[in-house]
């Protein structure tokens, strides 16, 4: 039984494909490279160099591998991009996963794992929020993820699929090895701002926003490590493998840390200090995402073994400073602020 990885060499893809691996999973990967790496891959673990909406592409590697299921983390994730683009993220989010679920039906795979995001609930009344919350995208990111949604929705109720819908939240940190991080050039996470500014990469880190009505005027987020989230896909599969029905699930940990919070977070693990300078509201921004985990938690076998925010900093932090030193050598790190 073989798993198939789409996006496999991005930043989440490649702790799930390690993850896979690391448990003795058959595992190939389709990914088009556009922002990940073929070394991020485990040694050999097949990889396809292709695009996700490629249906001859796709049916080719299900039939020559045995695929089974299909975790599906390809797509376009930048929320400011979007807003300047959104053609382009309704075509490389909706379609490409419209022309994935084609071939996974035509080759009769009948698992699917699906990357999300809770920017499908766009502003929420009540917080933490739900699963059963009104979703209401601010962003064509968001509402291409939706989309999505309800398509998968309605393919497994036509075909017999079942599938696992994971909403993210904020996704951080990083092989607590420092095997694998997020290596993308220009990466808008804020934690991998803050560190690359820990690390003299960075003049200064921008706040957009601090007017909000929060405890210090700063958006506030529900961070997860992107190993425990590697983890939750892991017991998803599980749990669709033992017969579970589709359902859709928060992953977070269910508290929250202000931008703020955050960047003082990164100055205390890596003992520097970096020029941070306030910047108006940016359009799209959510002010306060915490997810409700009791969903998660009741369906899944799945326990997060990094549910704190230094944790996630100090490991991000030494996969930058790996990240550095090979890409720079010898180099020191410029000076901050």
């Amino acid at each position: 039984m073989t798993v198939l990885v789409t996006g496999g060499a991005g930043y989440i893809g490649s702790h799930m494909v390690l993850a896979l691996a690391e448990a003795g999973e058959s595992v190939v990967v389709i990914d088009n490279l556009s922002t990940g790496f073929s070394t991020s891959l485990p040694e050999g673990v097949p990889l396809f160099i292709g695009d996700a909406g490629d249906e001859n592409l796709v049916e080719g590697v299900i039939a020559a591998h045995g695929v089974e299921s299909i975790v599906h983390f390809a797509g376009s994730v930048v929320v400011p991009d979007s807003m300047r683009d959104p053609l382009a993220y309704y075509r490389n989010n909706t379609m490409t996963t419209r022309s994935l679920l084609n071939a996974a039906v035509k080759c009769g795979v009948n698992r699917f794992i699906f990357s999300s995001t809770a920017a499908v609930y766009g502003d929420p009344e009540r917080m933490p929020v739900t699963e059963d919350a009104p979703t209401r995208p601010l962003s064509p990111y968001g509402s291409s993820k939706l989309m999505t949604e309800i398509m998968l929705h309605d393919v497994a109720a036509a075909h017999g699929m079942n599938y696992v819908v994971l909403r993210y939240f904020n996704v951080a940190g990083a092989d607590p090895l420092a095997r694998i991080g997020l290596a993308t050039a220009g990466a808008t996470h804020l934690l991998k701002i803050a560190v690359e500014a820990a690390t003299g990469q960075r003049a200064k880190i921008d706040v957009f926003g601090t007017d909000y009505p929060t405890p210090d005027g700063s958006c506030v987020r529900d961070f997860i490590h992107v190993s425990d989230l590697a983890q939750a896909h892991r017991a998803a599969l599980s749990y669709l493998r033992n017969g579970g029905a589709s359902t859709t699930l928060n992953c977070g940990y269910g508290h929250g840390y202000s931008v703020l919070e955050t960047i003082e977070a990164v100055r205390r693990v890596s003992g520097r200090n970096f020029a941070v300078q306030t910047a108006p509201r940016r359009s799209g921004d959510i002010m306060t995402m915490i997810a409700d985990t009791r969903r998660i938690a009741s369906t899944l076998d799945w326990t997060p073994q990094y549910a704190d925010l230094e944790t996630i900093a100090a490991h991000a932090l030494a996969w930058e400073e790996k990240l550095f030193h090979e890409r720079h050598g010898g180099l020191q790190h410029a000076a901050s602020a």
